[in-house]
């Protein structure tokens, strides 16, 4: 094995294995020497056919392993089953702080799993699910997770079918969390009323800084909600809203928020459907805030002179920052 062979690699710390199609045998081997190894802190396995009998023979060689951070094991079709296994080392390892599971065929039951491991995990930060088969039954299964979760600082959910009431459940949990600092919920079928969920919890959450909410179906009303929200969030600096559907009418009541608002740094309103009018509401808005440094707003029909105007309230905020 790569790990033992040379004597080069015995003080080896990064290892990346991605796209080898190791598979489940592949897995076993490198988990026989995670047993002994001592100085390995990431491997990526990443797109390495390892499959759920792989996942169990990985999670094996963890029971004993004291050094592995990060462990990269997407897209590896380990699904629900895989994940349990994982998710039962989960329970006991004390070293793990990232896990990217991306395109692993993960669904409601294996979020289960790996909400019930976060319950009495006491390391892990950053956990990865994006483009898995997670609906709203696994929003709530995680968002419990999450209530008795002291390290996670970093949840990406992005593709995959949480909706309005998967979110509901994670909102609630977002009013009493204080660990997690980011929330990707990019494409995740979540309309004005999952909006106005979140914002109800930004209000009493004090620690989330960064809220993904781009490719989803948020319209004006979710973006009337949205603002009530940052105008009663403390922390909240960065904000992606692209490729929703906000309009002139969400725009202004955004830029009515953004003349008091003293935290948000970027806001991304790419692909929003707003034109002159939503471009002067954010413009009046600026002219008051002096935080904001970054707005996105690529591919909507704004007028050159509203984007000559936000652009320079935003150097200004910039140089004066």
């Amino acid at each position: 094995m790569i790990l033992n062979t040379y004597h080069r690699y015995q003080t080896l710390t990064t290892l990346d294995l991605s796209s080898n199609e190791i598979g489940a045998a592949g897995a076993q081997l490198l988990a026989d020497e995670l047993r002994r190894n001592t100085t390995l802190r990431t491997l990526n396995l990443g797109n390495d056919k390892i499959g759920p009998v792989g996942a169990q023979h990985l999670a094996d060689g963890l029971q004993h392993n004291t050094t592995l951070t990060i462990l990269y094991l997407w897209s590896n079709e380990i699904g629900d089953a895989g994940v349990q296994h994982l998710a039962d080392e989960l329970r006991h390892n004390t070293t793990l702080t990232a896990l990217y599971f991306w395109f692993n065929e993960i669904g409601d039951v294996g979020a289960q799993h790996l909400a019930d491991a976060l319950q009495h995990n006491t390391t892990l930060t950053t956990l990865d699910l994006s483009s898995n088969q997670i609906g709203p039954v696994g929003g709530q299964h995680l968002a419990n997770g999450l209530r008795h979760s002291a390290t996670l600082t970093t949840l990406n959910l992005s593709h995959n079918q949480i909706g309005d009431v998967g979110v509901q459940h994670l909102a609630d949990e977002l009013r009493c969390n204080t660990t997690l600092t980011t929330l990707n919920l990019f494409n995740s079928a979540i309309g004005d009323v999952g909006a106005q969920h979140l914002a109800n919890e930004l209000r009493h959450n004090t620690t989330l800084t960064t809220l993904d909410l781009s490719s989803n179906q948020i319209g004006p009303f979710g973006a009337q909600h949205l603002a009530n929200g940052l105008r009663h969030s403390a922390t909240l600096t960065s904000l992606d809203l692209q490729w929703n559907q906000i309009g002139d009418t969400g725009a202004q009541v955004l830029a009515d928020e953004l003349r008091h608002n003293t935290t948000l740094i970027t806001l991304n309103l790419n692909h929003n459907q707003i034109g002159p009018v939503g471009a002067q509401h954010l413009a009046d808005g600026l002219r008051h805030n002096k935080t904001l440094t970054t707005l996105n707003l690529d591919y909507n029909e704004i007028g050159d002179e509203a984007e000559h105007t936000i652009f320079e309230f935003l150097e200004r905020n910039r140089s004066e920052g």
